[in-house]
């Protein structure tokens, strides 16, 4: 099939390379880095033109930012979901977290081998740095916390590989889709994420949105348009890595700002006293 699609490919850039300029392999994977290369090698130069591909990722927010158990959980949500595979297109290897709890979980089970594919060093190569830009599908965001589960011989799963609970907060907005909330702030944290984890990608955002919230007989789109106000905001706000970057360029500095005008206020007092 990875062939049969590399064909289909470049019998695409053959026929409309020369208007278009931006290429998207899939919407979410599955045979992607030869294409790239076959755009590389006999394309790139004439048409002028980049390729990426589109996945999906939601944010996992630790339920409990000061237990470590759930930090780790949480960034193993991502790990699993996003990662899978844009961390091998980026570094050329499944993230190292995936290796530890899959190899983990298919020993339990009593195989021989893990059952997350290994990749030779050749594949590694071939597959690093097959991105131009990386397209990202994002919608909500799940708080996330540590959960054991069971690992029996038939019970062997992406979902129960990662040792995880996801939860939602019932505050947050709900459009009328059991899996969709508005979380905005999940949006920035999860580019930030792809930030400081993929060496700051181009971007493009090639899917987001919200579902109807009811049944209109006339246009009702106040919800949508909330949605993508709020989603929008928080893409357009100065990057921020983490919450210890938060404290590092906006409290620490924020406080000896404050500490510089409170001494010299208070150095003119008592200049102005002695005087």
């Amino acid at each position: 099939m990875v062939n049969h699609f590399n064909e289909f490919a470049n019998l695409c850039f053959e026929r409309f390379g020369n208007r278009v300029k931006y290429w998207i392999t899939f919407n979410n994977p599955w045979a992607h880095s030869k294409v790239w290369h076959s755009y590389d090698t006999q394309w790139r130069a004439k048409q002028k033109g980049l390729v990426g591909i589109s996945l999906s990722g939601d944010w996992g927010e630790p339920v409990d930012i000061t237990n470590q158990k759930d930090i780790e959980a949480a960034e193993r949500y991502v790990q699993f979901y996003l990662g899978w595979f844009a961390t091998p297109i980026f570094h050329g290897d499944y993230p190292q977290v995936m290796k530890d709890f899959v190899g983990r979980k298919s020993v339990q089970q009593g195989l021989g081998t893990s059952r997350l594919p290994t990749f030779s060093p050749q594949e590694k190569s071939y597959i690093k740095g097959t991105c131009d830009f990386l397209g990202i599908g994002h919608f909500t965001t799940r708080y996330i916390t540590q959960k054991s589960n069971p690992s029996g011989r038939s019970s062997g799963s992406y979902f129960t590989d990662r040792d995880l609970a996801e939860l939602v907060d019932p505050r947050w907005p709900d459009p009328g889709s059991e899996w969709l909330y508005s979380v905005p702030w999940g949006f920035r944290r999860l580019l930030n994420f792809v930030k400081a984890q993929y060496g700051n990608p181009m971007i493009y955002v090639t899917e987001n949105g919200v579902s109807e919230k009811m049944l209109c007989t006339e246009l009702c789109d106040d919800w949508r348009i909330q949605y993508y106000k709020d989603y929008i905001n928080e893409m357009l706000k100065d990057p921020l890595t983490s919450h210890m970057e938060m404290v590092t360029e906006i409290v620490v500095p924020t406080v000896c700002t404050l500490s510089i005008l409170l001494s010299a206020i208070f150095l003119m007092f008592l200049l102005r006293r002695r005087n």
